[in-house]
């Protein structure tokens, strides 16, 4: 928890609520222990998109489509989702999530790793949401500005790691050394790239929006 807990749960319980399918889908996932977005980003990312419109959306973590979904549903431009998943058995659920919201005609989930997916995409994006394992998002970012027009916005999600991104390398767990040490190369890089403005965010579990400048 980054924030006092009992502020969160004071900022959660403003919480207008989700439709009825995304919150079955939020409620399924809790209790198969599938991770989706916490509240505080759900409601971030909601203002996103209310504020830019975004048409194409790049979704690089689908899980089981949540997220995708409530982008989707919030999004006040009709819009064309792609979201790319890599763990073989959320794949069927994902697509029958779309299929059950009917929205499996605007939301494409492609199959495989996304350092070697993204390669292959060749059309420019206006929002990107990073969502997927966070050792490798340093790996994904020389695509993810690839694809991502001047003007755009990527969003990228728990990147504070609960607080122990300010911990040295060495008050690190040995098997979070390396996570530890691509997180903090990630938000160097987002914070110094010159064609970049970045904010850094307490909301979550951390997250960071970054405008690419129109140089």
């Amino acid at each position: 928890m980054i924030i006092e807990e009992r502020l969160s749960t004071y900022i959660n319980s403003l919480d207008c609520g989700n439709p009825p399918f995304l919150t079955e889908l939020e409620e399924d996932s809790h209790r198969n222990y599938v991770p989706v977005i916490r509240r505080e980003t759900q409601n971030l990312l909601k203002l996103l998109l209310a504020m830019n419109h975004p048409k194409r959306i790049l979704e690089v973590g689908t899980a089981v489509g949540f997220s995708a979904l409530l982008m989707e549903y919030y999004n006040p431009a009709d819009c064309k989702i792609t979201t790319i998943e890599n763990y073989a058995k959320r794949i069927p659920i994902a697509r029958e999530n779309f299929r059950r919201a009917g929205k499996e005609n605007v939301i494409q989930l492609l199959e495989g790793d996304a350092a070697e997916v993204m390669r292959d995409l060749t059309e420019e994006y206006d929002f990107i949401f990073m969502d997927a394992a966070k050792g490798q998002y340093i790996h994904f970012l020389p695509e993810a500005l690839r694809l991502l027009r001047p003007g755009g916005i990527l969003v990228s999600d728990n990147v504070l790691q609960d607080g122990d991104i300010l911990e040295s390398h060495f008050a690190v767990t040995r098997r979070n050394r390396t996570i530890h040490k691509r997180m903090r190369e990630y938000l160097y890089e987002l914070t110094h790239r010159d064609e970049l403005v970045t904010s850094v965010l307490p909301v979550g579990d951390g997250i960071t929006i970054t405008l690419r400048r129109n140089l």
